[in-house]
């Protein structure tokens, strides 16, 4: 079975039965995650601030901006 296959038939069920089928996957998924030993909680602070880091700096390496000393309000002595 094809994603549009799925999508289709998952269309095709009433609102409730939605609900169940995602609430299944959210279950499968999170099962795939401790299987993993990958689960948020196992994280140690070193692994999490770094991916945080990692995400709040995603896309600067692209910026076109290149700042100077002239830019700087105030200087740190």
């Amino acid at each position: 079975m094809g994603y549009a296959e799925l999508m289709e038939r998952l269309q095709s069920l009433p609102q409730d039965k939605q609900a169940e089928v995602f609430d299944f996957v959210e279950f499968l998924s999170a099962q795939c995650v401790k299987d993993q030993g990958q689960a948020h909680g196992e994280w140690s602070d070193v692994e999490f601030a770094a991916m945080a880091m990692a995400q709040a700096l995603r896309g600067l390496e692209d910026d076109p901006v290149a700042y100077t000393l002239s830019d700087l309000r105030e200087r740190w002595q």
